[in-house]
């Protein structure tokens, strides 16, 4: 959609109309910028209605899949979105590589004090997030990191919900309408089992694999020598052919792991979360927290 369209749908849309005078109050703004479905339609809306006065931050770090590094570069080139990438060092903090239940907290506190930083060397007011109304309710301790830094979330401000965000996304052309959620390789790792380099690319080739083999929506997740495949249970049975997955066996055991489970409960995102009840509630950063054993076993 032409950038005139843009300023039309947000003329004609309330919830739009409400996201943009947000935008405009705070007269210039730093975006971290992911190439996920709501960073990405925050940049495009902000970028619509702030022009230059608008600018996108994207994090470069260990634990970034670097598919997803490549997709946000080519998607930024695509929309002509002003980027600067900066490189945010989580993975030197021993507290995120103890991976409890606060590594996201770690993480974000690390995003933001970069974004900040150099958002205040180049003269922008605001530093945004592409939380969403959505996202009330979730455990989130990234939300913590950015209300201690005074970050804005304009997209739950403006009451925004994901649906509504993916809707107003396709109208405006954006590719990433329909992108599956694509968390950091950490999220792969069960609370309690520490963050090594090692793990994320051993998760982070596995699932590069499951994507060539068409399982775009999927998370191998890392149990020391076993990964632990989700994909969603309309798919279980095309994942567990044998020519199909005599190749996630042959990559998996290429990796480094010696067994393969296929999760029958299917694709759920945030799954790990679910050890925080499993069991008892679990404090924040407290030992560790294992989720019980899927059923359903497929030996290398």
């Amino acid at each position: 959609m032409p950038e005139d369209s843009a300023v039309l749908l947000i003329r004609a849309e309330p919830a739009l109309s409400r996201l943009a005078a947000i935008l405009t109050k705070m007269g210039s703004v730093a975006i971290a910028y992911s190439g996920g479905v709501d960073s990405t339609f925050l940049l495009k809306i902000a970028c619509a209605v702030l022009g230059e006065r608008a600018q996108g931050f994207l994090a470069v770090s260990e634990s970034l899949d670097r598919n997803e590094l490549k997709a946000a570069r080519q998607l930024a080139r695509e929309q002509g979105f002003p980027l600067v990438e900066i490189e945010t060092h989580e993975y030197e903090n021993p507290l995120y590589r103890q991976n409890t239940p606060q590594r996201c907290y770690h993480c974000k506190d690390e995003l933001f004090s970069e974004v900040s930083r150099f958002a205040k060397l180049q003269g922008f007011r605001w530093v945004l997030d592409g939380s969403h109304a959505g996202d009330v309710g979730d455990y989130r301790p990234g939300l913590k990191a950015r209300d201690e830094q005074g970050v804005r979330s304009p997209l739950m401000e403006a009451g925004l919900d994901k649906e509504e965000i993916r809707h107003f996304s396709r109208l405006l052309g954006l590719p990433t309408w329909n992108k599956p959620a694509a968390p950091c390789l950490s999220s792969r790792i069960p609370y309690g089992s520490e963050v090594s380099h090692r793990k994320l690319r051993q998760v982070e080739a596995l699932e590069e694999k499951l994507s060539s083999l068409g399982f775009e929506i999927r998370r191998a997740r890392h149990y020391g020598d076993e990964a632990r495949i989700e994909v969603p249970l309309e798919r279980m049975d095309e994942l567990l052919e044998k020519p199909i997955f005599e190749q996630v066996k042959q990559e998996s055991r290429r990796l480094g792991f010696l067994s393969v489970i296929v999760d029958p409960g299917g694709f759920r995102s945030g799954n790990l979360n679910r050890a925080l009840e499993v069991g008892g509630a679990a404090e924040m950063g407290s030992a560790v927290v294992t989720l019980e054993k899927p059923r359903r076993r497929a030996e290398n």
